[in-house]
């Protein structure tokens, strides 16, 4: 029996996707696996090259299919049956032809998959292709995978920053490494570090790496006048993401980090260091490259992080501190969030809107405790209800406050050639119960802050230089320092707090292995108080005790030489650092950093004046990064 022969056209067709595909492929993949946080531009490249293998793969199937039913009608020439490989930078997938010598034919796609055939027929539209071949096997159709090697599709290039998988900004974001695992249609890529970091502080704080300003120190405590070194391992972190493939043009992925930052009750630091693992982000994304939409749920970075570039996560704009708290006036938080997320423009204009856990900070300064769970005593004999402990799974030493509605977060992004540019907002509504003579009554407030950020890359890839801000009214929460968002009134109600946050940056990269910075950030806090029957209530009241916060010893004997209620007006932190990435290959990167950071603190004046303190510190850190 004569094999039907193709046409002119097609087999100039089959030809010319081969000699593309090959000369495509390892340019293609080679780009891939070195950047799998690529741009756009590969995208629709890949897009493109999977619709032609696609093709391609149906045509070499058709031939195949004539070639064995040509020889199991004429008792065939096992020789002539090839087997087919065909690779790329892909997932892999088998199907199998009639049994073979040995001779193979390869066609690499340059964004496809691999499919190796192990001695069976292929079957094309759940037909078998011989009747050898068992009627389950899959059709390449159903078991092919289509797979794009960037982990964010969308993106403009706006001259901001190295790659952005290379600055610790971006491993303390959650960047990903550059290796990929595939587990059948599914992508893995996996990221984190193993951390060992250590700081020399002129200050006794018992925060470790995180620093905790609230706790620095006056000089009527000893801790003042002690020198403290602390190392630590404990923010060695892991992540992973899955990420499918639902059609050319939707994507679905969960991500998940986790460190060791959290502390338990049997905690020992003096034998085990027994840390106990924590949740820092865990979110699922979908995205959408035809309608430049992008939905995130879960736990991640507030969308009011400043971003580097667009409104995608994991790539939050953070300074290259060691420090896991950061830096002061930096404005974040992690928390459970509803995001959506449109792009404008070629990638070039983002508009945000996010739902987002709420909380509040209160300062409950000249209110006794009415009782232990989140119950304040009010000048008129009643008290207000800010919180309560928490039960069940919930940690029963901290009191969660009372809310009433979601934080609303809506962030406009702008992307042009260079620099990255955005503007947001928030609005919040601290909530609480107050009871008096009996009568009980809810009252709730409206809280609000307005900031920006910027980005301006002076050189690009080499000097950059970051601004960012917030401000507004019972917003405290979210910057480093952790201010109160609010105190109480008389009545029991909350009394909003003014607060304002700003951060600046320098960040040179002289070559790929060297990251030097300097920052500057601050952050301070309004006052609301008024007095009762001869007593100071609320935040910065000018009655307020600071007469013994000069003197050591006042804060355990405050009846003989007075006390020290001192609340914070602002925290202003001056930090320099550099990282030096000094191993970088196949088996991943080891880098090593050194920061020099002081901070100090002023208070609102009150009776004995307003008194200052500050802390000086050395951190030092090693980190592996196996992924990268």
């Amino acid at each position: 029996m004569r094999i039907p022969p193709f046409s002119t056209h097609r087999h100039a067709r089959v030809a010319g996707m081969l000699m593309v595909c090959s000369f495509l492929a390892p340019p293609c993949a080679a780009w891939a696996d070195d950047d799998p946080e690529s741009l756009d531009i590969m995208e629709r490249q890949m897009e493109h090259l999977q619709q032609q293998q696609m093709a391609l793969q149906n045509d070499l199937m058709a031939m195949r299919q004539q070639i064995a039913r040509h020889r199991a009608q004429t008792g065939g020439n096992a020789a002539v049956a090839h087997s087919l490989q065909v690779t790329g930078s892909g997932g892999h997938v088998r199907g199998g032809w009639v049994p073979t010598e040995g001779h193979t034919a390869t066609a690499h796609m340059a964004a496809g998959t691999e499919m190796e055939t192990h001695g069976r027929t292929p079957h094309i539209g759940g037909t078998a292709a011989s009747p050898f071949e068992p009627a389950d096997t899959p059709t390449l159709e159903s078991v092919v995978a289509h797979r794009e090697e960037d982990l964010i599709s969308h993106m403009a290039n706006n001259n901001v920053g190295p790659h952005n998988r290379e600055t610790v900004g971006a491993q303390s974001a959650g960047a990903l490494g550059n290796k990929v695992f595939h587990l059948g249609p599914v992508s893995i890529i996996l990221g984190g570090f193993f951390d060992a970091a250590a700081l020399v502080e002129n200050r006794q704080v018992s925060s470790g790496i995180f620093n905790y300003w609230n706790a620095i120190p006056f000089r009527d405590s000893s801790n003042f006048h002690t020198t403290n070194f602390n190392g630590d391992a404990r923010y060695s972190r892991f992540s992973l993401m899955a990420r499918g493939q639902l059609n050319p043009h939707l994507t679905v992925a969960g991500f998940v980090e986790t460190d060791f930052g959290a502390s338990a009750e049997t905690t020992n630091p003096y034998e085990s260091n027994s840390y106990v693992p924590r949740l820092r982000q865990a979110y699922l994304t979908l995205d959408d490259s035809r309608a430049n939409t992008h939905f995130l749920i879960g736990q991640a970075w507030t969308m009011l992080t400043p971003d580097r570039v667009g409104i995608v996560p994991r790539q939050e704009s953070l300074p290259e501190t060691i420090e896991s708290s950061i830096l002061a006036g930096q404005t974040w938080s992690r928390q459970w969030q509803v995001r959506v997320v449109k792009d404008f423009l070629q990638h070039r204009l983002w508009t945000g809107l996010s739902i987002e856990n709420p909380a509040t900070i209160y300062d409950t300064t000249g209110f006794g405790t009415a009782g232990d769970n989140g119950e304040y005593a009010l000048p008129n004999g009643g008290y207000a209800k800010i919180g309560s402990n928490g039960v069940g799974l919930s940690s029963a030493t901290t009191n969660y406050s009372n809310e009433i509605a979601p934080d609303v977060i809506g962030k406009l992004a702008w992307d042009p050639h260079w620099g990255h540019y955005e503007v947001e907002g928030v609005v919040h509504f601290p909530h609480d119960r107050s009871v008096i003579n009996g009568v009980g009554q809810n009252h709730t407030a409206v809280a609000w802050g307005a900031g920006g950020s910027m980005i301006l890359p002076v050189i690009p890839h080499r000097l950059e230089v970051r601004l960012a801000g917030l401000a507004g009214r019972g917003i405290g929460r979210y910057g480093s320092v952790l201010l109160p968002d609010a105190t109480l009134r008389a009545n029991g109600a909350p009394a909003l707090l003014s607060s304002a946050q700003t951060t600046a940056g320098v960040i040179a990269h002289p070559n790929k292995v060297l990251d030097v910075y300097g920052y500057f950030g601050m952050q301070r806090s309004g006052r609301s108080s008024f007095d009762a029957d001869g007593q100071a209530y609320g935040y910065g009241n000018p009655l307020a005790d600071n007469t013994g916060c000069m003197t050591e010893g006042s804060n355990l004997n405050s009846a003989a030489l007075g006390g020290c209620t001192a609340n914070i007006r602002s925290v202003e932190e001056f930090t320099i650092g550099a990282w030096y990435r000094f191993i970088h290959g196949q088996y991943g990167t080891v880098q090593a950093g050194t920061q020099l950071a002081y901070s100090r603190v002023h208070t609102w004046g009150g009776m004995g004046g307003a008194p200052t303190t500050s802390l000086s510190e050395i951190f030092f850190d090693f980190r592996y990064l196996p992924f990268q």
